[in-house]
């Protein structure tokens, strides 16, 4: 499986390490913590309870290799968005719930870049920001609508600021844009090199991480493995699109499909019309989302949702390849950017992200039981599990922080209805987003 992903992903196949799996665990053992899952949730977790009390017996556990999912493969957008939509948290927490999550979250992604330097994990971090672009006069109104959402709640030109078309331009050089959005609130990085280089600084720090080993159920005081049992006071679950394959939280996350595809490196030429000086992140006011960014050494990464969702939350590697979202990939890109028409793509990858009914991503602990949980990012975890490992430190310890206080902790999204009406309600509105694009609404 490493090998195919290596091959597939620009991301694996640039990583800073040769993917040499650990051990896996051996038989039943005791720690005082045991983390199901190595992607971001978990290694962020592992690093602040082992930098807050190293004298801790951590354990990670993962099915695959740290970083396998989303967390090696996502967009490389270490950004302050939150995937709760803002009027749904207001109604739940009220202004000051707003207020505070998103200064949490602008502040991350700083924090992130912090951990990166002193850990010395090569992740080409570079905060260049973020700038949306809008496209057609429906998108215009939406950007306006962004920026009219962001001053209600008290964030400044310091925080999201309206482009005219020059702006917008200027910053990413895409055709047809009417203007835009500007957020310095994002930093462009390498997620497969930050995941793995968060793998060796928490071992560093004395974590063990058991690879190849599957977990088959968590309890109070433990996770069940093939190979044995591994008892803990706290039980951490950090598996995010993965979730459903655990007993008992089976309709608790839907994995949702994201795709990406990538260029070589590109001549100075292009990049002189292009922009994205600063490696700013990019994308445009669609519904159907979509992301890129300019990587350090001067490809275009660039990916999107549309794939379907698969029945019964299933996950597999040959989901990971849908010919017909990478071409509409393409197409986009080229429409974006029509100097790229006769470049070809060197690598085509995908992976699932995790999506709770109620889009809200959540965070806590269950002190009764010892079970603690993170995810539900809809594809905006790289900065989000640096603030989910942090507060769950914390939860661990007992430490009451401004962190413990915000208003995602402890909240419980309802379960997703059984099949088939899962499958027809996530795929029909993903068909009706992309009508609505097509018609320019």
């Amino acid at each position: 499986m490493a090998t195919s992903l290596k091959a597939d992903s620009l991301w694996m196949s640039t990583v800073d390490d040769d993917l040499a799996p650990r051990p896996a665990l051996g038989g039943s053992l005791v720690a005082d913590v045991a983390i199901v899952g190595a992607g971001y949730t978990g290694m962020w977790t592992a690093y602040y309870l082992a930098v807050a009390a190293p004298s801790l017996r951590i354990v990670v556990l993962e099915k695959e290799f740290a970083g396998y999912g989303a967390s090696g493969r996502n967009g490389g957008w270490c950004s302050a968005l939150f995937p709760t939509p803002v009027r749904l948290l207001a109604h739940r927490h009220g202004r000051e719930g707003v207020v505070a999550m998103q200064r949490a979250m602008n502040s991350t992604v700083d924090e992130v870049g912090r951990v990166a330097a002193a850990e010395e994990i090569d992740c080409h971090w570079r905060k260049g920001g973020t700038v949306v672009v809008a496209r057609t006069p429906a998108q215009l109104r939406r950007a306006q609508a962004a920026v009219e959402e962001a001053r209600e709640y008290g964030f400044g030109e310091e925080d999201m600021r309206l482009l005219d078309a020059d702006e917008a331009t200027k910053r990413c050089g895409a055709t047809k844009v009417l203007g835009g959005t500007y957020t310095p609130h994002c930093a462009a990085i390498h997620p497969a090199r930050l995941v793995r280089g968060l793998a060796r600084a928490v071992e560093r720090r004395g974590v063990t991480i058991y690879e190849r080993t599957r977990v088959t159920g968590l309890r109070r005081g433990a996770a069940d493995t093939t190979v044995g049992t591994v008892r803990a006071p706290v039980v951490v679950r950090a598996t995010e699109a993965y979730t459903p394959a655990l007993p008992g939280v089976r309709r608790a996350i839907a994995p949702v499909y994201s795709l990406m595809i990538s260029t070589p490196p590109l001549p100075d030429d292009f990049w002189a019309s292009a922009g994205l000086a600063e490696r700013e992140t990019f994308a445009d006011f669609r519904r159907l989302i979509i992301y890129g960014q300019r990587t350090a050494d001067g490809r275009l990464a660039f990916g999107g949702r549309g794939a379907p969702y698969h029945f019964g939350s299933r996950t597999s590697p040959e989901y990971d390849r849908e010919p017909r979202v990478f071409a509409a990939l393409r197409r986009a890109l080229v429409d974006l950017f029509p100097a790229l028409a006769g470049v070809p793509i060197t690598h085509n990858w995908g992976g699932a992200v995790g999506i709770a009914s109620d889009w809200s991503a959540s965070v806590g602990l269950d002190r009764e039981t010892g079970l603690a949980w993170a995810g539900g990012y809809v594809g905006d975890g790289v900065g989000t599990t640096n603030l989910a490992g942090r507060t769950l430190a914390d939860l661990v310890l007992g430490v009451e922080s401004e962190l413990t206080e915000l208003p995602w902790v402890g909240h419980e999204s309802p379960q997703w209805p059984p099949e088939p009406l899962r499958w027809m309600g996530i795929n029909t509105v993903r068909k009706l987003v992309t009508w609505a694009d097509a018609a320019r609404w």
